[in-house]
């Protein structure tokens, strides 16, 4: 039978460190099938409008595709910009078995591909967090860093100070010891883990500011055209992706320097299937500077569908012993 998940029972039914293992076995199996997403122009002349299409399936177990609108004018509506929908359905019959809130398990899996990362290249005692940006996978990260590693500390900075303040008071109601920070080369120095989850077209981390052992996570720049780090944060680390073929298709913190000929994509040192079937290593040293790059893949959206579905059973949800 059909059924639909709200944004709530996303949140509610997977849990962080469930959905790490989940998006660690799915990425060391590496065996599903996912596409280049696709997109379209949808909209007008003086309202631009985008649909993409975002397929993954696992013969004979499961097959999903989300759905994504990005249309900027929503701003003058009071609408955001970004809607989608996930559609699960049964491998072997090809019968819909869900229709989930495309938002909540877009951000829930974003953060926890971080959080897995964060397992193979942060150092195991990693105390303190920066997190870049105030929106909402910014406002996730936190609790899945937290359940890779012990992390005490939450450093907050954005654009406005103003919207960090509140966003560092989000997090301080949510249990986090978190505090607005506005001198971000500081707290890049300060910080175990700097994880980064913005728009930005300008580097806002630069390789100067980042100390020893620092874990770079750069979740929120997906185009050829953004960038979260600059040229030297690049050259300075052990640089990882999600998966290669994304990664070199959209991620412009790593096409940006490749292109000016101050990086080349033969220095990547693994994706998440490497990492996690163990065939390249994670950190080395405990000085050495690492960093992840992810723009999302199709395969985590239909991990984290299916261990949502398979955890609810009779609208009961279902957790781990």
């Amino acid at each position: 039978m059909l059924r639909h998940y709200t944004a709530a029972e996303v949140e509610a039914g997977l849990d962080y460190i469930r959905l790490i293992d989940a998006l660690a076995e799915s990425f060391r199996r590496g065996g599903e099938a996912m596409p280049v997403r696709q997109s379209y122009d949808v909209g007008t002349s003086d309202k631009p409008g985008h649909l993409l299409t975002m397929p993954a399936w696992e013969r004979g177990k499961a097959l999903g595709v989300k759905l994504v609108t990005v249309f900027p004018a929503n701003a003058s509506r009071g609408l955001g910009a970004v809607s989608s929908l996930y559609t699960l359905f049964d491998g072997t019959t090809g019968q819909p078995r869900a229709m989930i809130d495309g938002e909540a398990l877009t951000n829930r899996r974003t953060v926890a591909a971080s959080a897995l990362a964060s397992r193979y290249l942060s150092r195991p005692n990693s105390k303190t967090l920066l997190v870049i940006g105030t929106g909402r996978i910014a406002a996730c990260l936190p609790a899945a860093h937290r359940a890779a590693r012990p992390i005490e500390r939450v450093l907050a900075w954005g654009r406005n100070p103003q919207r960090a303040q509140a966003f560092a008071d989000t997090l301080s109601r949510q249990g986090f010891a978190t505090e607005a920070v506005t001198d971000l080369p500081a707290a890049t120095a300060a910080a175990d883990i700097v994880s980064c989850a913005t728009t930005s077209v300008e580097p806002i981390v630069l390789g100067r500011h980042l100390k020893p052992g620092t874990h770079l996570d750069l979740v929120g720049a997906f185009t050829p055209k953004m960038r979260e780090s600059d040229d030297e944060a690049v050259c300075r680390s052990r640089v990882f992706v999600d998966t290669y073929g994304g990664a070199l298709a959209e991620a412009g913190d790593l096409l940006q320097p490749i292109a000016a000929g101050r990086w080349d994509a033969a220095r990547i040192c693994g994706d998440l299937h490497e990492l996690t079937s163990g065939a390249r290593p994670g950190r080395l040293e405990e000085s050495e500077i690492t960093l992840f790059k992810s723009v999302g893949a199709a395969s985590e959206d239909l991990a984290a569908a299916s261990l949502l579905v398979g955890g609810w059973v009779s609208g009961t949800r279902q957790t781990a012993s």
